[in-house]
Parts: structure tokens; C-alpha cells; sequence
């Protein structure tokens, strides 16, 4: 399977996610369900993760936002 980027795939879970946004358990699975922040990834029956780049691309956007204004 060839990738896109030279950039290894990272995937991480939700501890760590919550730990980069500082946002709750039940607000990331708000913003996922209103389609405002990275969707996850399933990797097994009871397991999800996310791509970490994708969640830090998430948090520098929002702070980018933060400079517009």
C-alpha cells in the first residue's frame, strides 16, 4: 500500500486527544457528531483512534482563528 505523504501515520487515542484539545469526553463526540472536528478511526469492534495530525491540524486552525480576530 503506497502513502501519500512521507509523513508516518500516528494514530492515538482518546486520553491523548483530550490531552491536546483540553476538551471533554462528551464535547469531542458533540463537535464529531456536527462534523467540526477530525473523525476517528476504527481499528477494531471496541476500539477507535484518531490520526494525530489531523488533531493537531484541528488545534492549530482554531488558534488561527484566534489571530484573525
Amino acid at each position: 500500500m503506497a502513502t501519500t505523504t512521507n509523513t508516518p501515520r500516528r494514530f492515538i487515542k482518546l486520553p491523548k486527544v483530550k490531552d491536546y484539545t483540553s476538551l471533554s469526553t462528551s464535547e469531542i463526540y458533540r463537535r464529531l457528531a456536527a462534523g467540526t472536528f477530525p473523525t476517528q478511526i476504527t481499528l477494531g469492534p471496541k476500539s477507535v483512534a484518531w490520526i494525530e495530525a489531523e488533531v493537531l491540524e484541528w488545534c492549530d486552525a482554531l488558534a488561527a482563528q484566534r489571530e484573525v480576530v
